[in-house]
């Protein structure tokens, strides 16, 4: 899926050369005839659900598809084209009628398409681009790119995206390649440079804090966001008067601070995996355990310099090592070869919940559902799974109009926006994004935004895994959801009755040697041939066995057990040091008679999280853990619509090490975390109660 998204944005964002038609053709050139026998349409087997198709118009052969706007190739010969602008080629095979069968594209070795029919020809309105610069109030002025569709005449509503990322790229066809069904409905599409960030003014601030509205010179990105909205409306001619934003990741974020204290144009807003808050769930911390080479490699790339910086860990091809050679964030910092970063300072100076960081938390502010508010989120979001989830669980008490909506989907970080079928070695059997972006996010902006009928979700769409189908809610968990608890229980078994003897597990768990969270060698986050966007979906089995975590399994399934809602760990521990982690997985293993090959005794994650032990007493209150007491670490693991099949096994797993996605907690109390000496690192024993008095489980949503 990476591969297939990353050819069609060098097939959709390339600059081609066109040929003189004046010129004679060259000697390798295909005739007329030839050409017209390679038209027609070609499907990669493996992802049947976007199509190319190719034919021919004023002589040349010319390539499109849903998300290619129509783009002419060069001929190197008359079965070998090429894109001008980039090293990619593309070349037919021809079949016994000398028609083109099959073609092969050099950036997808591995792949082919099959002939499948005649040319589809798509619609693409003409958009015509323009530059302008934004005033805030405080006079900082904000670049932005509009796309305005040149071939609709009546007013139009204006589709907004604010980034750190940088808006120069945004064009016709990245607009159509990003998000087809919108770009095809037709709006005035605003890309914006926020504040700081590429061609904008003003200071860049990382999850900058909401400011205090009552003040009329107070910023933030909901200021930023309403006065960017007031400026559109009345510069931008033939807009309709209505304004929609939608965003993933950071972009989610600013989406959601669309919604605060919005402007009354601003008639809907689509939060994707956007990040709530950074400390609780997000990107930088989960329940106060920091995400070493995340809180690493973002902030490098992204507060380095107003544009993106490239991270690299140097000579050491393995993040694994990298990390644990340096050991605290506090050397991580210093020997990075960069100034202390803003955001680096804060991981430094408050490794602790304080007003630095709730100040950030959006999730503080999400008393109203001021706009209709459409949340999207990934069960398999390796960065803000947790950022929809809550924000939904915020709105819906206060959603009296019924105009707060969820959509989850079997999704890894903003994968709804591909058409692919699979997530690493998964196989949902139909294009899970081409669903939700049509039949859901589409119409949602189009009935807000244009009053148009159609949109008919009552309140949530869930992609239940397992059973791999579409499942729509009138609220989330469902009313037939109901917790059932799951008992770990002597001698790795797990039950559903409350035990009645006395035992415990344990485990040595040594820093020295921290579990890795995912297949070794690990890459910087978003280098090229990084696995870390589906590292969620990798096979548990690389660790299983390992003596430093402990595993519970129920009996091999007789029947189905469907779990729709949010999963709670409930575990009874105590360590022989006076600081932990603690790592509960929740995992689907496969029958080793699977009839897919390849997932064949698979344990595949279901959802996990993590726990930082000197929170216990709470998130702004660390302290040192009793050595040798019992402590209570009662935690979610979020939101899951999952179907274990019979056949299937249901395992339970623990760890306290999950590196270096996680820094390594020294297991010895020290006030600072990411400031930890060599010494304080030690392997401690973690013991795991399955009594009556210390009843470990996860509650279980049942249906």
């Amino acid at each position: 899926m990476v591969r297939r998204c990353s050819v069609l944005a060098e097939l959709c964002l390339a600059s081609f050369l066109s040929l003189s038609g004046s010129a004679p053709l060259a000697a390798s050139e295909p005739t007329p005839a030839q050409l017209q026998a390679l038209a027609g349409e070609y499907t990669d087997p493996i992802e049947p659900d976007s199509p190319l198709s190719l034919y021919v118009e004023n002589g040349k052969l010319i390539e499109e598809s849903s998300r290619l706007v129509p783009t002419e190739l060069t001929a190197l010969s008359p079965t070998d084209f090429s894109l001008a602008a980039s090293r990619t080629t593309i070349r037919f095979k021809l079949d016994a009628q000398g028609r083109g069968g099959e073609l092969a594209i050099s950036s997808e070795p591995d792949e082919v398409y099959k002939r499948t029919g005649d040319p589809v020809r798509h619609l693409f309105h003409d958009y015509q681009r323009s530059e302008v610069v934004i005033p805030m109030r405080d006079g900082i002025r904000l670049h932005a790119v509009i796309l305005k569709p040149a071939d609709i005449a009546i007013p139009l509503p204006i589709l907004m995206q604010r980034t750190p990322y940088g808006v120069d790229g945004t064009t016709r066809a990245s607009f159509f390649a990003q998000r087809p069904e919108l770009a095809r409905d037709g709006y005035i599409y605003v890309a914006e440079d926020i504040r700081g960030r590429y061609k904008s003014q003003g200071k860049f601030v990382m999850s900058r804090p909401m400011a205090d509205h009552k003040d009329p010179k107070a910023i933030d990105e909901s200021t930023d966001t309403y006065d960017t909205v007031d400026w559109l409306i009345k510069n931008v001619q033939r807009n309709n008067g209505c304004v929609g934003v939608v965003g993933t990741s950071y972009p989610g974020f600013l989406a959601t601070a669309a919604g605060i204290d919005p402007h009354p144009a601003v008639k809907a807003i689509s939060p994707q995996a956007p990040m709530i808050d950074v400390w609780i769930g997000d990107d930088f911390f989960h329940n106060g355990a920091f995400r070493q080479t995340y809180g690493y490699d973002y902030v490098m790339g992204l507060e380095s310099t107003k544009e993106r910086t490239d991270v690299e860990y140097g000579r050491e091809e393995d993040g694994f090592n990298y990390f644990l050679d340096r050991g605290s964030f506090a050397k991580d910092v210093k020997r990075s070869g960069s100034k202390v970063l803003p955001t680096w300072k804060l991981f430094l100076e408050h490794p602790a919940y304080d007003s630095f960081w709730s100040s950030r938390g959006v999730e503080h502010h999400l008393n109203s559902v001021s706009v209709p508010t459409l949340s999207v989120g990934g069960y398999y979001d390796q960065e803000d799974m947790w950022g929809p989830q809550e924000e939904y669980a915020k709105l819906e008490p206060e959603d009296a109009k019924h105009e707060n909506f969820l959509v989850l989907g079997p999704w890894r970080h903003g994968s709804w926006a591909s058409s692919s079928r699979h997530l690493g070695n998964l196989d949902f059997g139909e294009s899970i994004g081409d669903e939700f972006r049509s039949r859901i996010e589409a119409k949602f902006f189009a009935h807000y935004l244009k009053g148009e009928l159609g949109f008919d979700l009552q309140d949530t769409a869930s992609f239940q895994t397992g059973s791999n189908t579409w499942k729509y809610y009138a609220h989330f968990p469902p009313a037939g959801s109901r917790p059932a608890a799951l008992y770990l229980s002597s001698g790795g078994a797990l039950s559903w009755s409350e035990p009645t003897g006395t035992s415990k597990t344990s485990y040595v768990s040594d820093p020295a040697n921290p579990i890795p969270y995912r297949h070794r060698p690990i890459q910087p986050t978003y280098s090229e041939g990084s696995h870390w966007f589906d590292w969620l979906t990798e096979d548990q089995r690389f660790v299983t066995d390992r003596k430093d975590l402990a595993v519970w399994k129920l009996p091999v399934l007789t029947k189905d057990i469907v779990v729709t809602g949010e999963v709670m760990a409930d575990i009874f521990a105590a360590t022989t040091g006076t600081d932990n982690d603690m790592v509960v997985k929740l995992i689907d293993q496969y029958p080793e008679d699977d009839p897919d090959l390849k997932m064949r005794g698979y344990q595949l994650i279901i959802n996990a999280e993590i726990f930082r032990g000197r929170y216990l007493s709470g998130s702004d209150n660390p302290e040192a853990i009793p050595a040798g007491s019992v402590r209570e670490y009662k935690f979610s693991l979020h939101d899951v619509d999952h179907v274990f099949k019979a056949g299937h096994t249901v395992m339970v797993e623990i760890q306290s090490t999950w590196f270096p996605l996680y820094d390594r907690n020294p297991q010895t109390f020290v006030p600072n975390i990411m400031k930890a000496k060599p010494r304080d690192y030690r392997p401690e024993t973690i013991s795991i109660s399955e009594d009556a008095e210390h009843p470990s489980h996860l509650e279980v949503p049942v249906m």
